[in-house]
């Protein structure tokens, strides 16, 4: 008997970013906290990262909340952002927040150690470049490795693909 398979991976639905970035856009546009403050969001370096500008710091963090909030309604992680600190950049405050995906090397070593540690004895889990695949003889295992990634609480988003 063949062995059972899944595919541990790290990606962005890039339609439902864009979607949670385009109401954050309209709401900061509407909301009456954000009037004059020059408060803008949008993509930089096509869908990679976000760059918010506004007239102070603190109006920058609000726009980052209202977009982490239209991430969350939309089922992404807020594991995929990595925002940096806001700077001064003339009269306004910038923030650059980059949407982190694929799994590295050094994440990939990890939840592979996880698996091999605390994971059922058949299963194997091999490092293919940005994901990583888990096979088993018994497909109860998979679930048993589905179940304990879900229970880690690791930086990055994780998605569970190609379960055959």
């Amino acid at each position: 008997m063949a062995d059972s398979s899944f595919d541990i991976v790290s990606k962005i639905d890039h339609q439902e970013a864009d979607n949670a970035l385009n109401q954050t856009v309209k709401e900061v546009g509407h909301r009456f906290d954000f009037k004059g403050t020059g408060a803008t969001i949008a993509w930089s370096g096509g869908q990679k990262a976000v760059e918010i500008k506004a007239n102070s710091e603190e109006r920058v963090n609000a726009v980052l909340d209202v977009f982490k909030d239209k991430l969350i309604k939309r089922g992404l992680s807020l594991k995929i952002l990595e925002a940096d600190e806001p700077r001064l950049s003339g009269k306004d405050y910038r923030l650059q927040v980059t949407l982190k995906e694929g799994i590295d090397q050094e994440h990939a070593k990890k939840i592979s150690k996880i698996i091999r540690d605390e994971g059922p004895k058949g299963v194997k889990a091999q490092i293919q470049g940005e994901e990583l695949r888990v096979s088993s003889k018994k497909r109860d295992e998979l679930q048993e490795v589905i179940a304990l990634l879900k229970g880690k609480d690791l930086e990055i988003a994780l998605q569970f693909t190609n379960y055959r």
